[in-house]
């Protein structure tokens, strides 16, 4: 039998396919509602190459970017021209340019420029989602410890409520692709690959700057271990110092794109008058274009006339709620049975289960116990080359099948502190979606968080009667709204 990532990668293939023909298949049947798309006004600069040929298959592909997908399209042709164009972070725009210029090359002369990037969007994005699948399942085998339930929640993956948006020409597919393969990275033990991919996803959307908690969370575990139970003063300061320099080096790129704005709008820009954020101490540039175009701060959207969008984002926001109470309370009876101290003492020297035949994944959290022998090491590795090393943990929190006098220890495995950090990250997330945002962004906003998957498939998965029919109400709403983003999302409908 293929081993389960491939699956997991041949449904996410699938997947894409699906969304794809149900994109296509609208835009067939249906008129765009807003037409604006096919205006294309030339570049303010010589930035672009020559004039597109003006040929209905360019025409065609050209006008498959919507919505957001225009605003990544011109800044990867013109660059960035206007102020609220630095809304829309560069590593898209870059792999366009990257993809049109040197794979897709041929097809510019035939095609033209600008169908050449919106043609490499959509392959670029597609086969970032699949990757990004294959990192998820990845991710979810490592933290829940337990194959079927991370195989469930990678099939909501697959299939979640913003497939549309990953199929699409936007920055979703890079972010999910980075930011769940960093965080997977972080706990096997790469910090420096995770650093690198955690970094690109602080440079394809602005949240991804948030990911830079997860070592944060991995320097004051390796901090704590060495105070309290190493006894190491000065190796708790590395920790933290290393924790603090990874974190700097994943917000770099965000701010440094804030500062190549401010170089060409405040020092460089053609206005004769200074724009009001340049005079703040802080010029930061994205704060600005979100309140200033789009409205964005605490509170500002809860108006009467939104609450359609509140009911179009209601879904995910409940999904998320449960989510970050059903493992907080897990966390909770998992405190209550251990202390902190053990919690943290397992995480950091325990290996990982892998459920697949596959022996390059590290420790969690990268740090071996100090007090580990090579004895003990000659023997950790002889258990792990034994098979029951590459199976699934026999008991899960998510497994239905879970014995009910299941032992101690394996609940303290399947209950880890390890959650903490991804259910501190959705709250922050889900309380930014739904006091600070448009809300009906939500749903692609929190469509990259593991949480929200691993909590559906608990539900999927639970043998009472009660969690049946929330199971059937998740896979009505996730089947749903596949259908109707691509159905008004193609078409320049709003959708989220």
């Amino acid at each position: 039998m293929a081993p389960p990532v491939a699956g997991v990668v041949r449904l996410a293939a699938a997947s894409r396919v699906l969304v794809l023909s149900l994109y296509l298949l609208a835009r067939l049947l249906l008129r765009p509602y807003d037409t604006s798309a096919t205006l294309h006004p030339p570049c303010l600069s010589s930035f672009s190459s020559s004039p597109d040929p003006n040929t209905p298959v360019s025409a065609a592909i050209s006008s498959l970017a919507v919505w957001d997908g225009v605003h990544f399209a011109r800044p990867a042709e013109c660059g960035y021209e206007y102020e609220q164009s630095f809304a829309f972070l560069p590593l898209l725009p870059a792999s366009l340019v990257l993809l049109a210029r040197l794979l897709f090359a041929p097809l510019v002369p035939i095609l033209g420029y600008r169908a050449v990037l919106v043609l490499s969007g959509y392959v670029l994005n597609n086969v970032a989602f699949v990757a990004a699948a294959a990192y998820f399942y990845r991710l979810s085998v490592l933290i829940l410890k337990d194959q079927k339930a991370a195989y469930r929640a990678s099939v909501l993956f697959c299939f979640n409520p913003a497939s549309v948006f990953y199929s699409s020409l936007y920055s979703e597919s890079l972010y999910a692709l980075f930011s769940l393969g960093g965080i997977f990275y972080v706990f096997s033990g790469a910090n420096t690959v995770a650093v690198i991919m955690l970094a690109l996803s602080g440079s394809a959307r602005s949240n991804g700057a948030l990911n830079a908690g997860y070592f944060c969370f991995q320097a004051l575990l390796q901090a704590y271990d060495a105070t309290v139970q190493k006894k190491r003063p000065l190796l708790a300061i590395h920790a933290l110092v290393a924790g603090a320099l990874r974190s700097i080096f994943i917000f770099l790129p965000f701010f440094a794109f804030q500062a190549y704005g401010y170089l060409n709008i405040c020092v460089h820009g053609s206005s004769d008058e200074l724009r009001p954020w340049c005079k703040a101490k802080v010029p930061l540039l994205y704060g600005f274009i979100q309140s200033h175009y789009w409205g964005v701060g605490f509170l500002r959207y809860f108006q009467v006339k939104q609450l359609p969008n509140f009911l179009l984002a209601s879904p995910v926001l409940s999904l998320a709620v449960y989510s970050i109470v059903h493992y907080a309370k897990l966390l909770h009876r998992c405190f209550q049975r251990t202390s902190v101290h053990k919690q943290i003492i397992t995480a950091l020297e325990k290996r990982p289960v892998v459920s697949y035949r596959r022996s390059d994944d590290a420790t969690i959290l990268s740090e071996p116990p100090a007090g580990l022998t090579k004895k003990a090491q000659g023997s950790s590795k002889a258990k792990q080359r034994k098979p029951v090393a590459t199976e699934i943990a026999p008991a899960t929190f998510h497994d239905s099948t879970t014995p009910a006098n299941q032992n101690i220890e394996e609940d303290q495995d399947t209950c880890s502190i390890l959650l903490l950090p991804f259910v501190l990250h959705l709250a922050f997330m889900a309380f930014t979606a739904l006091f600070v945002m448009h809300v009906q962004v939500s749903t692609r906003f929190l469509s990259a968080s593991p949480p929200v998957y691993w909590a559906a498939a608990h539900v999927l998965a639970s043998p009472s009667r009660a969690n049946r029919r929330w199971g059937y109400l998740i896979c009505v709403y996730f089947i749903a709204y596949i259908l109707l983003g691509s159905l008004l999302f193609s078409n320049f409908y709003p959708f989220t």
